[in-house]
This record gives C-alpha cells, sequence and structure tokens, in this order.
C-alpha cells in the first residue's frame, strides 16, 4: 500500500500543467458595457418626444350673432357699402298688435303663390298678398299689381315712413299659417328694387327667428359653411329695417320649425322702380 501512494506522488509530479482543451461552441463573452469590436466611443442620443402643431389651419363654423335689443347694427362693410339693421321691439303695442293681427288675418285676399324652380313648378308654402301699383315677379312667377290698399295697412306704411324717413310704394305680405311654413334663403334683390333697397319688415302673431347669413367670397365657391350668421327673433309688433348694402351681402330666410307655432303675419314694405323694358 505504502508502495502503491508512493508510485502516485512521483507520477503527479511528473505531471507537466494541464493543457488547455479545445473550445466546441460559442465564445462567451463578458459584458464590459460597450459593443466588442466597436474601435472608438458611439454615442446614443437621447430621444424626445416633440409636439408639432399641424400646418393644416382647423377654421371652425362661427355661432350666429343674436340681435334682440333695439338699435342701430353696422353687420358688415364691403365695395357694396355698409349693411346695416335697424330694431324696433314694439313698434306696435301688444294688444294693439293682437287687434292688427285679426283684422289682417280675416281680410287679406291671401292665396298661394306658384313658382318655378330648379327642380320645376312648386307651391310657396305659406300664403302671400301683394299691394302696389306695379306688378312684382320673383322665382319666375308674377303677382299682378293692387293697388287697393287695406286701410290698416296704410296707416301703418304712413307710421313707418314718420319713424324711419324713408318711404315706400309696395308692400308684400306674408303669412305664415304654422311651423311647417317658411320662406328659404334669399335676396331682395330684384331689378325692380334697384341698388341697395330699403326694406321695412313688420311682424304680427307668432314670434319666428329670422336668419341671415353672409354671401360668402368668390374663393369659397358658393359655400356657406364658415360665413357669419345674424339670428333675430320677431315678436309681434317688432319692426325690422334692412338698408344699405345688406340685400347685396346677405341672404335671409324664415325657416321650418319642428314644434308647433300659431300663425305669423309679415309685412315687408319696399319701393318699386320699374326696369322699361325695350
Amino acid at each position: 500500500m505504502d508502495d502503491k501512494r508512493r508510485r502516485a506522488r512521483v507520477q503527479g509530479a511528473w505531471a507537466g500543467k494541464a493543457k488547455a482543451t479545445a473550445h466546441i461552441g460559442p465564445r462567451v463573452t463578458v459584458a464590459t458595457g460597450k459593443p466588442q469590436g466597436w474601435g472608438h466611443d458611439h454615442v446614443i442620443p437621447d430621444k424626445q418626444f416633440v409636439y408639432k402643431e399641424p400646418t393644416e389651419v382647423v377654421r371652425k363654423i362661427p355661432e350666429p350673432r343674436i340681435i334682440d335689443k333695439p338699435g342701430t347694427y353696422e353687420i358688415s362693410t364691403s365695395a357694396s357699402g355698409v349693411s346695416r339693421l335697424r330694431l324696433f321691439p314694439s313698434f306696435i303695442e301688444p294688444k294693439e298688435a293682437e287687434w292688427m293681427f285679426e283684422q289682417l288675418y280675416r281680410e287679406n285676399p291671401w292665396r298661394q303663390k306658384s313658382n318655378v324652380g330648379p327642380d320645376g313648378p312648386y307651391q310657396e308654402p305659406r300664403l302671400t298678398c301683394w299691394y302696389g301699383e306695379v306688378p312684382y315677379t320673383y322665382s319666375k312667377s308674377t303677382m299682378q299689381a293692387n293697388p287697393h290698399w287695406h286701410p290698416l295697412l296704410t296707416m301703418l306704411k304712413d307710421r313707418i315712413e314718420e319713424v324711419t324717413a324713408y318711404s315706400f310704394n309696395s308692400l308684400l305680405c306674408n303669412l305664415y299659417r304654422h311651423d311647417k311654413d317658411s320662406i328659404d334663403w334669399h335676396s331682395d334683390d330684384e331689378p325692380d328694387l334697384g341698388k341697395n333697397p330699403t326694406i321695412a319688415s313688420l311682424s304680427f302673431g307668432e314670434t319666428r327667428v329670422f336668419q341671415m347669413r353672409k354671401k360668402p367670397p368668390p374663393e369659397e365657391q358658393g359655400d356657406y359653411t364658415y360665413v357669419e350668421r345674424i339670428h333675430v327673433p320677431l315678436d309681434g309688433g317688432t319692426l325690422l329695417i334692412m338698408e344699405g348694402a345688406t340685400q347685396s351681402d346677405w341672404q335671409h330666410r324664415v325657416p321650418k320649425e319642428y314644434h308647433d307655432r300659431r300663425p305669423r303675419i309679415n309685412l315687408t314694405f319696399r319701393t318699386m322702380f320699374p326696369v322699361t323694358k325695350t
């Protein structure tokens, strides 16, 4: 046994250093904070989120301007001139206005006018009548001259002329029987009315909203989406004067509504200058 131990020690002393064994498989390297094989420092820039404002201009549809107080309002200025509204709430006192409404509702010669539009003939969604020494043509349909003014209408014309200092020789009366009666977008700019006509609008009966919109500039190509708008609630007895370039630069309407409305009468006094046809 002792001899075997001595031989093992001798054999161990003769053995040299352990030889390196061949490496099989991928070499594993220890991370040092920088990828191996890069001969120079490489700086990775910090990435930050930067918000950029959109280059496209976001257009907002303007809210309508409400005009419901007495006064004079210059609503626009253009090459055509100044567009101006004058509002007279309670121009006719309420009890007097109610009596006048009943008289006109019963005694005016109301009828439903037929017009011609792009899609052919149609019935106006309201009743009308005309007073004046000359016929009145609009929407390719003519209302014949009627010089026989109702005495109440003559009195109202004189009263408006005294307050406004304008003179009128013609009158278009509109009867809106209920909420579905209306008048669409238009301007009172027929040739017989002359340049920049003044229109005096007197209301009786139910309140309806008189809406206006400015005509768009040429670059909008007839798009009314972003134009200025005005709403004027017209109570019974209210007088509204449209003057200056209002008919050149603005349109107006009384739209249909979706809840019950009692009848409303609107009187639009104007001055006609018949155009001589050659």
